[in-house]
């Protein structure tokens, strides 16, 4: 069996930085080795406090109308609020439109400060799907609508709860290690379920520096995952399971050390990383990734679950084979974010490049 059935990620996964021009609309280009049509996407101003994470996503739609009674509410939410579907007028700016490999930019009401604010810088992290393509799924308790690409690992669903738990089909085949969901029509937290912490299926929320809990779902299977909602809001659920060369999803061991923690093999040299400390709270959750900072130690990090600009309080080494944790490296938290010492901290990673190719070949050097 080969080693990895992706030889070059950008074709399903690219990090995106840009200067704002304060031009609408706006039509944005990957760099990546490959042309990248995004279904997923998630971006930042890095330069100014006070601007949301945004993620949006081409089942709900771009600029798209959505259940919760907005004429034109497109889908768009932040990580770092409980916030519902905003409508784009009526924010600081949206994404329009995905395009055959980028995406287009629009000013909202208020000139656009969320995407694209003049002689500001942006970061944009974007998965491939399915070309915004999704179908029913009948596979759950209650009914789905999917959009998948199993080679890259990666669902998108939507469904309405039936104020119950119930399951849900999510289309993968193959059971997803991490699930997010999010209420469309109402405020509540992103909701993260994995059962990579000690094998329990525990939750935290991107947009809050808790730590984790066990939840007492039941596992995920390879056609369902589990939803339990009080009321019958509308959701939108993303679902990865872990691709070997592509993406890499897990826990490590903090060893307490304030300048070389824990070295986290993923089989590829990274492109993007977020950590979350599950056992200590006030700790945020920490984005690393290869356009913002090209070199080591990776310090240049933002936080999902607030709106602050990036900023230098934690650092990775990203090598050709995974990363290395250097708490307080460039800033001042120290080993309790990042590398508390005999706590577990939470990763997800998505490739740049694989370690090995399909053909067993090395591909990366450093």
């Amino acid at each position: 069996m080969a080693y990895t059935a992706i030889d070059d990620p950008s074709a399903y996964f690219q990090v995106l930085t840009y200067t704002g021009n304060g031009s609408h609309p706006r039509n944005l280009t990957n760099d990546g080795n490959s042309d990248l049509k995004p279904d997923l996407i998630w971006t930042k101003n890095r330069t100014d406090d006070g601007t949301n994470h945004i993620l949006t996503n081409s089942s709900v739609g771009f600029d798209a109308p959505s259940s919760n009674g907005g004429s034109n509410a497109g889908g768009h939410m932040a990580t770092d609020s409980v916030g519902a579907e905003n409508t784009p007028q009526a924010t600081y700016g949206y994404i329009s439109a995905h395009l055959t490999d980028g995406f287009t930019t629009a000013a909202g009401g208020t000139n656009g400060d969320t995407m694209n604010a003049n002689s500001q810088e942006f970061v944009a992290y974007q998965w491939k799907v399915n070309g915004g393509t999704t179908s029913a799924n009948t596979a759950g308790g209650i009914n789905s609508t999917v959009q998948v690409n199993a080679t890259a690992g990666i669902s998108i669903i939507k469904f309405t709860a039936d104020g119950t738990t119930n399951t849900i089909g999510h289309g993968l085949g193959i059971k997803p290690d991490v699930v997010i969901y999010k209420s469309r029509n109402v405020a509540g937290g992103h909701l993260l379920i994995t059962d990579k912490i000690n094998g329990s299926m525990d939750y935290g929320y991107l947009n809050s520096a808790n730590d984790f809990d066990d939840i007492g779902y039941d596992a995920n299977t390879s056609t369902l995952i589990q939803y339990n909602d009080n009321n019958t809001n509308t959701q939108v659920a993303y679902a990865f399971t872990e691709i070997k060369g592509y993406s890499k999803f897990g826990q490590y061991y903090g060893n307490g050390q304030s300048t070389e923690g824990p070295f986290v093999y993923c089989g590829f040299k990274p492109a993007f990383v977020i950590i979350k400390n599950t056992q200590t709270d006030a700790r945020p959750w920490y984005m690393f990734d290869n356009a913002r900072r090209t070199f080591n130690p990776n310090g240049l990090m933002l936080e999902s679950n607030t709106t602050d600009a990036e900023a230098t309080d934690q650092a990775i080494d990203m090598y050709s084979n995974g990363f290395r944790v250097r708490p307080g490296a460039l800033g001042s938290y120290g080993t309790s974010s990042l590398n508390h010492s005999a706590q577990y901290m939470f990763y997800m990673a998505f490739a740049e490049s694989p370690f090995v190719s399909s053909e067993g070949t090395p591909t990366t050097a450093n």
